[in-house]
C-alpha cells in the first residue's frame, strides 16, 4: 500500500490533522471517540455497537484484581483482534532476548559500553532491538530486559505487539511516532512512552534514524511511586502524563502482524490494519511523559539522600518496598548541601542498576567514557561509585549552590541480577578497561592527620 492509499491516523482521529492530541492524567478512567457517538453510553457490550463496530475488552490484570490495581479497557473496533489473525510461524528474533537467557558467563565487575553505532542497513523497530541484559523470568511475570533500539526505517503495513511485557521507550537520538490501537504518541529525547502488554503498534521515524533505550517489564505494570513523607506534591505529577485520543485506520490492504510471545517472535500475513479502534474507554492504555516536568527534591542542609527520591515510575513486586523495576532519573537540579560530598557515594546495593545517558554529563562520571547513548551495568552486591575525576573535583569544590544543567541520566533498577547477552559481552562497544576504574583511586589514609 503506497502513501496515497495508506490511511493517516491523524486524519481519522476526530482531532484534525497535525500533531497528536492527548488526554491528561495518570491511571484515569478515560473515554475518547474518533467518530461522534461511537462510544456506547452506560454499557460496555451492547447488542449492537454504533457504526457496526465490535466490542472487545483488553485486560491488563486478572479479572478479580482489587479495584485499585484492576486494569482494563473496552475497545470499539472495525474488526476484533481474532479477525486480525493468520497462520503464525516463528521468525528470526535477531538480537532480542528474553529472561532467562544465560548465554555467557556472567562477570562480577562493573561494566560500561560506548554508544552502539547507527548502521547503514535497514532496520525496523522489531529488527533493531539489541538486548543488553535480562533479569528474572518472563514466564513467571517477574523481572525485565534492558535493550537498545536502533531504527533506520519506519514500519510500513507492519504491526507488532508484545505479550511478554510492557515496553518503556526512552529516546536518545531521533524522534519516534508510535501509532497504536489507542491513538498516536510522538516522543523525542527527554520524553518516555509506555506501551502496555498486548497493545498493537506501528513504529515510524519522524526526523531520521533513531536510537534509544527500551525497558521490557515482565512484571507488574509501571505506576507512580508512593511519596511517603514528601506528601502530595513534587516528583512526577499525575497531570503531566498524556494518553492519546482515539484514532483508527480503515484498511483492507495486505499487512503483517508480529507477536512476541514466550521469548520468541511469530509473524503472520493479515488482511488489513489492526489499528482500527474507533473509540475506547478504560484505564489500560499507552501514555507518555516529559521527563523535564519531573520536580526533584533533595537535601537542603547536609548529607546525600537515597536515589529513590528520583523515582519516576515503579513496577511493584509482591514484597512491599522492593521493586520489580524502578525507573529513576538524574536531571537538572540544584546542589546546595553543606560540608557534603555531593555526587553519589561509593556503595554496594541489593538492587541491580542498568544506567543510560540521554544527554549531557552524569555527575558521578566526569572523567569521560560515559557518553550519551552509552550505558553501564552495576549488578547487585558489586561495588561502584564515582570515578577518580569526579571524586577529586567534588572533594575540593567550593560548596556554594551549584546547578546541574543540560543533563539527563536514568536507571532501570531491579531486584534481580541482570545477565549479559552474548551480544553485550562481545560487542566492540564494551569498554574493556572500565571494570578496573576503581584502581585509579589513590590511597589517602594518613593516621597523623585527622
Amino acid at each position: 500500500m503506497n502513501d496515497q492509499t495508506r490511511p493517516n491516523l491523524a486524519l481519522t482521529s476526530g482531532a484534525g490533522a497535525g500533531a497528536p492530541k492527548y488526554l491528561t492524567g495518570f491511571g484515569n478512567g478515560f473515554e475518547t471517540e474518533a467518530l461522534p457517538g461511537a462510544l456506547p453510553v452506560g454499557r460496555n457490550s451492547p447488542q449492537q455497537c454504533p457504526y457496526g463496530l465490535y466490542a472487545e475488552q483488553l485486560s491488563g490484570s486478572p479479572f478479580t484484581a482489587p479495584r485499585k490495581t484492576n486494569e482494563r479497557s473496552w475497545l470499539y473496533r472495525i474488526r476484533p483482534t481474532v479477525a486480525h489473525w493468520g497462520d503464525f510461524k516463528p521468525i528470526d528474533k535477531g538480537l532480542w532476548r528474553t529472561a532467562p537467557a544465560p548465554e555467557v558467563e556472567q562477570p562480577i565487575a562493573p561494566l560500561r559500553w560506548d554508544p552502539i553505532p547507527l548502521p547503514k542497513t535497514s532496520l525496523s523497530f522489531v529488527e533493531g532491538v539489541h538486548t543488553i541484559t535480562t533479569a528474572g523470568d518472563a514466564a513467571a511475570t517477574a523481572g525485565m530486559g534492558a535493550h537498545v533500539y536502533i531504527v533506520t526505517r519506519s514500519m510500513r503495513d507492519e504491526y507488532f505487539y508484545n505479550a511478554d511485557g510492557e515496553m518503556m521507550f526512552v529516546p536518545q537520538q531521533g524522534s519516534l511516532r508510535l501509532c497504536t490501537e489507542f491513538g498516536i504518541i510522538d516522543i523525542a529525547p527527554g520524553e518516555v512512552a509506555i506501551i502496555p502488554r498486548g497493545v498493537k503498534l506501528r513504529v515510524e521515524l519522524v526526523d531520521g534514524p533513531a536510537r534509544g533505550y527500551l525497558c521490557e517489564n515482565y512484571g507488574g505494570g509501571f505506576t507512580l511511586p508512593e511519596r511517603g513523607p514528601i506528601g502530595a506534591n513534587c516528583l512526577a505529577n499525575p497531570r503531566d502524563f498524556l494518553t492519546p485520543v482515539a484514532a483508527y485506520e480503515d484498511s483492507g490492504a495486505p499487512s503483517k502482524l508480529i507477536v512476541k510471545w514466550g521469548g520468541a517472535l511469530y509473524g503472520a500475513d493479515i488482511a488489513g490494519s489492526p489499528l482500527d479502534v474507533v473509540a475506547w474507554h478504560g484505564n489500560y492504555a499507552p501514555y507518555k511523559y516529559d521527563l523535564r516536568r519531573f520536580s526533584p527534591v533533595g537535601p537542603v542542609l547536609y548529607d546525600h539522600a537515597d536515589p529513590s527520591i528520583f523515582t519516576v515510575l515503579t513496577s511493584p513486586s509482591e514484597t512491599p518496598g522492593t521493586a520489580n523495576i524502578d525507573f529513576v532519573i538524574f536531571s537538572d537540579r540544584w546542589l546546595v548541601a553543606e560540608n557534603t560530598f555531593r555526587p553519589p557515594w561509593y556503595h554496594m546495593n541489593v538492587m541491580s542498576e542498568f544506567m543510560g545517558l540521554v544527554y549531557g554529563v552524569y555527575d558521578a562520571k566526569t572523567g569521560g567514557g560515559f557518553a550519551p547513548g552509552g550505558m553501564s551495568l552495576h549488578n547487585m552486591m558489586l561495588p561502584h561509585g564515582p570515578d577518580v575525576d569526579a571524586f577529586e573535583k567534588a572533594s575540593h569544590a567550593e560548596l556554594k549552590p551549584h546547578k546541574l544543567e543540560g543533563t539527563l541520566a536514568f536507571m532501570f533498577e531491579t531486584r534481580f541480577p541482570q545477565r549479559l547477552t552474548k551480544f553485550a559481552a562481545e560487542t566492540s562497544a564494551l569498554q574493556a578497561d572500565y571494570r578496573n576504574y576503581g584502581a585509579t583511586l589513590k590511597r589517602r589514609f594518613d593516621p597523623t592527620r585527622p
